[in-house]
């Protein structure tokens, strides 16, 4: 049960996790992997499962069919209690080459984090 929007749980592969992120693709996935597990966190990658398809005609079913689904996944971390927003805003995350972890670096805008420039004046 989430305490709201931000702070998801969900059972992944058996075990109680917390939801970093959902319908990621395999690239997002790997960064959020190196980066939770250098810092720490146990992370587990599930596979989104694939969407149910509406019955219909069968020439409409076998467009459907032909298209593949991207291969995206839901990213979560085993401690319930970590919720992104808040190790992002207060300065828990670190890079593997020592810098904290910032916004515009966590969505993958930036490189190298830039955490000398507070977030409320970095314009991205």
């Amino acid at each position: 049960m989430a305490i709201n929007k931000n702070h998801e749980c969900e059972e992944l592969d058996g075990i109680k996790c917390a939801i970093v992120e959902k319908n990621v693709a395999k690239e997002r996935s790997e960064f959020l992997q190196t980066l939770l597990s250098y810092n720490q966190y146990t992370v587990m990658l599930q596979p989104t499962p694939a969407h149910k398809t509406v019955a219909g005609t069968e020439s409409a079913m076998d467009t459907i069919e032909a298209i593949p689904p991207a291969e995206t996944y839901t990213v979560g971390v085993t401690d319930v209690m970590f919720n992104a927003i808040n190790a992002i805003f207060g300065r828990l995350l670190k890079t593997p080459d020592g810098h904290v972890v910032t916004l515009a670096f966590w969505k993958q805008k930036e490189v190298v984090a830039n955490d000398d420039i507070p977030y409320f004046e970095n314009h991205f």
